[in-house]
């Protein structure tokens, strides 16, 4: 009989242990720690939400999962196989489960492709089909975004952006991916048009049984989308939880202020705003211990000395704070917890 472990094991379709990127400044000895030694898991059919501030490394995460750029150190797993240091020809194959949806609808477009030329490009590029079956695919790609086939011979400057942006959702599922990672898909639109686009990412995930990673720094979009969300700062990921549970009762200060920071739709209620002092400190020179700590509202001396690890601190709820409550109480971290 299956233990649970083993269950648990196949439900992970992508385990990230102790990723770092680094990026060196010019003229100098320094690097950028853009991110710096996070670990997290990704289910088979979920939606992990990752969200943080502007510059908190939330992008390069997106990018290092599927080596656009080259992780400095750590494991990526991809359905039980190691992909960091996997050869370019062996990556380039493995691409085809895994695909992007990048933030800017107009710079992710080229203007002097079709939609047509834009969409079956991934099938080319693969050698998937004939011309006749890859029109074919295209035709139904676009229905499936909720696009006219009839419009694939056009331009991407006589689309909108919300339909550049469904095009560009074409385009990802092009290849039947397992996983897609979302970056910041609904940013650059208007607020109408991003509830059609997210709700068009979840018939699609139904429909498809696609896994995603939702990139955003808005925070009420995640909650909408995410099964789980994960919050960073300053290249650390400082909490993990299910959507429920973090909306309702975040552990870290962090996400208490960027919560408390989303806008209440009744204007006979107010929400008590926490109001962070300071500016986010550089990822060239971080501080000592907790990364927060110099913004934080109830640091204490102890959080210049001690770099918190993530812990569970309810089932499921992991918090990288020594000043949340059973922190100091508990051992189980997020990378033994997973990795269990």
């Amino acid at each position: 009989m299956e233990s649970a472990a083993t269950k648990t094991e196949k439900e992970r379709l992508l385990v990230v242990r102790y990723l770092v990127k680094h990026f060196p400044v010019e003229n100098s000895d320094d690097v950028v720690r853009a991110v710096d030694d996070i670990s997290f898991d990704i289910r088979e059919g979920e939606t992990l939400g990752l969200v943080g501030e502007s510059g908190c490394g939330k992008s390069t995460v997106g990018r290092c999962l599927l080596r656009l750029i080259e992780p400095t150190s750590g494991d990526i797993v991809f359905e039980g196989k190691e992909i960091v240091g996997l050869p370019a020809e062996e990556m380039r194959g493995l691409r085809r489960e895994m695909q992007i949806i990048f933030q800017d609808p107009y710079a992710s477009l080229n203007p002097r492709m079709t939609i047509r030329s834009i969409v079956s490009e991934p099938l080319k590029i693969h050698g998937i089909g004939r011309k006749a079956d890859q029109k074919e695919r295209v035709a139904d790609l676009l229905q499936k975004v909720g696009l006219d086939p009839k419009y694939a011979d056009r331009y991407p400057h006589e689309f909108s952006g919300g339909q550049r942006q469904r095009i560009g959702i074409a385009r990802a599922l092009a290849l039947n991916p397992k996983l897609i990672v979302c970056d910041e898909p609904v940013s650059a639109l208007d607020v109408s048009v991003q509830a059609q686009v997210v709700n068009l990412l979840q018939d699609l995930q139904s429909q498809l049984g696609l896994t995603y990673l939702f990139i955003s720094h808005g925070l009420a979009v995640v909650e909408h989308i995410s099964n789980r969300v994960a919050v960073m700062y300053l290249g650390k990921i400082v909490e993990i939880a299910s959507s429920a549970d973090l909306y309702k009762e975040p552990l870290h200060p962090y996400t208490q202020a960027l919560l408390s920071a989303i806008p209440v739709p009744d204007p006979k209620k107010k929400r008590e705003r926490i109001v962070l002092k300071g500016d986010v400190p550089t990822p060239i020179n971080p501080p000592s211990g907790c990364r927060f700590r110099t913004r934080c509202p109830i640091a204490i001396e102890e959080c210049a000395k001690v770099v918190p690890e993530l812990r569970e601190l309810k089932p499921g709820h992991f918090a990288a704070c020594i000043r949340a409550p059973g922190y100091l109480q508990t051992t189980s971290t997020v990378e033994t917890k997973v990795g269990a």
